[in-house]
């Protein structure tokens, strides 16, 4: 895997940063601590793997949007960019940040980490809290429609031009649940057992349009079906799937990490670098 020399790339992470808000986060060690982490938030303070460094994980190959050329030091992509902004929060320059590669499996079974903490798309559910810690949401998962180039939903910019189109998702899912809440079709939406089930139907032309998550949207229109394009994002429906930054089990960086990803969703932060990776660079505008 061909990386950029790490002060080349940690240059071009401070710049990308800049770009995205008009000026860098503000390094901002004044984050409070929650109970039972550590004592202080304050930079010189937090118990790091390595002490003056934050050392970020994440998966290899890393994809798009959510990192460029599987290179998250190079600051481009969505979760790269939050996982810079995080660290600059807590006090680090991006010269003070390291990345290491751990696979998803790894990261999320119980035992030590080699990081201080994983960015990688990972959901936070009940269950993976009983083996790590997870700090707030940095990103809540949109439910999004594709379809084939050739569907004449393709190229549509509002929910009123999908109201008359056949769309499909998976039984029981909230994805279903979008589009007879949200998008309110006039042609009864049809359902099916299986995401793979509604991609057939997809391909096989039963289907204007099929509704999934957009981690699954980016896979499917990426390296899944060829002639498969973004259409765009619904508008939030349910109680959303949430990503969180993962930690070790009872990690005493954990409160400072989620207070600083809780000042940045304040900052509305987050939310520029959704417009900006998520519906401009990777092609999946907002359905109004």
């Amino acid at each position: 895997m061909v990386r950029i020399p790490r002060v080349t790339a940690l240059t071009v992470a401070g710049v990308v940063l800049a770009s995205i808000t008009g000026c860098s986060p503000q390094q901002d060690s004044t984050v409070t601590p929650a109970p039972g982490t550590s004592a202080s938030c304050a930079k010189e303070d937090l118990p790091t793997r390595t002490p003056g460094t934050l050392t970020i994980a994440t998966d290899q190959p890393a994809y798009q949007p959510w990192f460029v050329d599987d290179k998250p030091d190079n600051g481009e992509g969505f979760e790269a960019a939050v996982a810079y902004a995080v660290a600059g929060k807590l006090g680090y320059t991006p010269a003070e940040v390291t990345w290491t590669r751990v696979k998803f499996d790894s990261a999320i079974a119980p035992g030590p980490k080699e990081f201080d903490f994983d960015i990688n798309q990972f959901s936070i559910t009940e269950e993976r809290k009983q083996a790590v810690d997870f700090s707030a949401p940095y990103y809540l998962v949109r439910q999004t429609v594709i379809a084939l180039k050739t569907s004449k939903i393709a190229g549509k910019t509002s929910l009123a031009d999908l109201r008359g189109a056949r769309l499909g998702a998976q039984v029981g899912t909230t994805s279903y649940q979008a589009i007879t809440d949200v998008v309110a079709p006039t042609v009864k939406p049809q359902v099916y057992n299986s995401n793979d089930d509604a991609k057939k139907a997809l391909q096989n032309g039963q289907l204007d349009g099929l509704v999934v998550d957009l981690p699954t949207a980016f896979q499917i229109t990426s390296s899944e079906i060829e002639d498969a394009v973004v259409v765009g994002q619904l508008p939030q429906v349910g109680s959303p799937e949430a990503f969180g930054l993962l930690l070790d089990k009872n990690s005493p960086l954990t409160g400072c990490v989620s207070d600083a990803v809780g000042k940045l969703t304040t900052e509305g932060f987050f939310k520029q670098l959704e417009q900006r990776w998520l519906a401009e660079e990777a092609g999946a505008p907002e359905l109004r």
